[in-house]
């Protein structure tokens, strides 16, 4: 671990020493938080996740358009014996001009791929994997955008399975209505001296959603609702077939000022996602999140959220507080500009 850092350190080094006819730019990221999960009377793993996350990057601006970044991402959760529980690289290369946005290497899915319903992707990726490792490319105007992407969650050993997550999403808003996709596919393949009882998977999700924006026509600061279906793909090659459990999901979603409601609702045939929320397996479920954000200044911005679980006649509950810094600058280092 000590060397990978180290050669992390002198990869820095020879980024600065040829920055002097680019823009030396970097960035500093902080995510403090903590999520109890009471689940208990749904018979479900009640965990409570504690922890802090420090994310340092430098790099270089070429021009306008290309960007290269180097850095690390250091998790610590509390009561740990560790120093850090996780050391992740972030190095990567992006391209960023007019309407076109495209990313390759190991970088941050803040703002990339975050805004995944939880249903298809858990927001415990958002504590435990904050990285995609792969490619990701955006293609985005005024009233629309679209996204691909690939995460290369696993290395192929004579032990370990390649695994990779690939998928799309997107939104389309010329006005009041809008139309909004998500999708993804989970691939669980195979090690390279695979047991016979080991099969290869494919686990994925589409949800479509048809919603009404009212934020311009109300004393709110957002108010919006949708609905759609949700469909998943489940299969264990040579055991199961293809099968693809569906139902119909609602949104609302409002928020003023620090304070925000939203209600999700579920009915339809129960999910088996691997990376999705465990509560999508019942085939009725309501979720609703009551948030508050006190902190909002500059660079910082932190906030609670209360989120209640009704399902089978019980309710499940969920208290979190999360935290972000995000800083970030450059400087000309051209001596000739």
């Amino acid at each position: 671990m000590k060397k990978n850092i180290f050669l992390l350190f002198l990869f820095a080094c020879a980024i600065l020493k040829t920055a002097s006819a680019q823009q030396l730019e970097g960035a500093i990221n902080f995510h403090g938080f903590v999520d109890n999960r009471e689940y208990a009377k749904s018979s479900r793993y009640s965990p409570t996740y504690f922890g802090a996350r420090f994310s340092p990057e430098v790099g270089i601006l070429v021009d306008s358009a290309h960007r290269f970044r180097i850095g690390v991402n250091i998790l610590k959760q509390f009561g740990s014996k560790d120093f850090a529980d996780k050391i992740s690289p972030v190095i990567y290369y992006q391209y960023q001009k007019q309407k076109h946005n495209f990313f390759i290497g190991a970088f941050p899915r803040l703002n990339l791929i975050d805004d995944y319903p939880i249903a298809l992707l858990s927001d415990t990726l958002n504590y435990f994997r904050p990285n995609i490792e792969g490619m990701f490319y955006q293609y985005k105007t005024a009233n629309f955008k679209q996204n691909l992407w690939i995460d290369w969650t696993g290395k192929q050993t004579a032990t370990d399975r390649e695994t990779f997550l690939f998928g799309f999403s997107g939104k389309y808003q010329p006005g009041l209505f809008y139309l909004s996709h998500y999708a993804y596919m989970f691939h669980n393949a195979l090690s390279a001296t695979s047991p016979p009882n080991q099969h290869l998977e494919d686990n994925g999700a589409v949800e479509l959603l048809l919603g009404l924006d009212f934020s311009k026509k109300t004393f709110l600061d957002s108010l919006t609702i949708s609905a759609g279906p949700l469909v998943s793909i489940e299969r264990t090659r040579n055991v199961t077939g293809i099968q693809t459990p569906a139902g119909l999901i609602t949104y609302l979603y409002a928020a003023y000022k620090q304070f925000a409601v939203k209600n999700t609702f579920y009915k339809g045939e129960g999910h088996h996602l691997i990376n999705g929320d465990m509560f999508y397996s019942d085939k009725q479920y309501d979720r609703l999140d009551v948030s508050w954000k006190p902190i909002k200044y500059k660079n910082i911005e932190g906030g609670f959220v209360f989120s209640f679980h009704f399902l089978n006649g019980i309710i499940d509950s969920q208290q979190a507080f999360s935290l972000r810094y995000a800083l970030s600058g450059g400087k000309n280092l051209d001596k000739k500009r």
